[in-house]
């Protein structure tokens, strides 16, 4: 009897190690492993020296060191021969202008392609919309000597509004890469978040201070893309992944208080995305 107990004891202490061992917490994330058979590696974007500009969805940063980015995955899937991060947590578009002069100052023009991957930031904060272009009636030469006083827009550049902003980063980014593929990759669907008592960020089915929803922010960046003649991924509409429900668990890195980051298998799904849509893009 006394061996019996004693075997029933030795299981009680083993199982809790085993159950440790095989069972793993809901918000448990591993790297996706990249196989060669998915990997394109003869487009034109392989070996090419790719810079990131962003926030938090960029930044290194929001993981940890061993989780891999979308941009990472990306690397790996196209064959990236360089990429150069300057994403930082928090950033909105004004601040991406700033990234895009350290850029310019660390690697000139020895950078063939810039993704910018920022809005969030900028819905959150409520951001004013603003406008695109400022109008004035002048005169303008039509048809040889003819004059006529027609109206004329002119960009307006300002760090105060969303659309001023976005002119002064892709004026500034236009003019010093003309060569360069430039593409503007819209904010994934936002889910609730609390990092601390004093940065709590309601989900997407709340307006912000300014009355506005995500995706009207969304749109803004399309029409920016379209003005400017850069390329536009719409991760909004295509990415699949949305926080809000708990079937997307596995793409979200927290679900009690994190719903806004990709865990590291929703920074896959992203790459995904942008494996595909960017051989199509010069």
């Amino acid at each position: 009897m006394k061996k019996v107990v004693g075997i029933f004891m030795a299981l009680m202490l083993v199982c809790p190690m085993m159950a440790q061992e095989t069972s793993k917490p809901q918000d448990y994330h591993e790297n996706v492993v990249i196989t060669k058979k998915e990997k394109t590696l003869k487009t034109h974007w392989a070996g090419r020296r790719v810079a990131l500009l962003g926030d938090s969805m960029t930044d290194k940063r929001t993981l940890g060191p061993d989780m891999l980015l979308w941009w990472e995955y990306l690397s790996q899937l196209l064959g990236f021969d360089a990429t150069y991060n300057y994403g930082r947590s928090g950033r909105q578009w004004h601040q991406i202008h700033g990234q895009a002069q350290t850029l310019w100052s660390e690697h000139q023009d020895q950078v063939d392609a810039i993704l910018i991957f920022a809005g969030t930031n900028d819905y959150n904060a409520g951001v004013p919309i603003g406008e695109f272009f400022a109008y004035e009636e002048v005169p303008v030469e039509v048809k040889g000597p003819k004059v006529e006083v027609r109206k004329h827009r002119i960009p307006l550049m300002n760090d105060s509004t969303f659309c001023g902003r976005i002119n002064m980063t892709l004026s500034y980014l236009k003019t010093q890469y003309p060569e360069a593929s430039i593409v503007i990759m819209t904010p994934i669907h936002r889910g609730y978040a609390k990092f601390n008592e004093k940065n709590v960020q309601p989900d997407e089915y709340y307006c912000n201070a300014q009355g506005l929803f995500l995706e009207d922010y969304v749109e803004v960046l399309k029409k920016a893309a379209a003005y400017w003649s850069v390329p536009v991924v719409d991760l909004y509409a295509n990415a699949g992944i949305v926080p809000n429900l708990d079937s997307n668990i596995k793409y979200i890195q927290r679900a009690a208080n994190d719903r806004l980051h990709p865990s590291t298998e929703g920074q896959y799904r992203i790459a995904k995305v942008m494996q595909y849509v960017l051989p199509t893009i010069y």
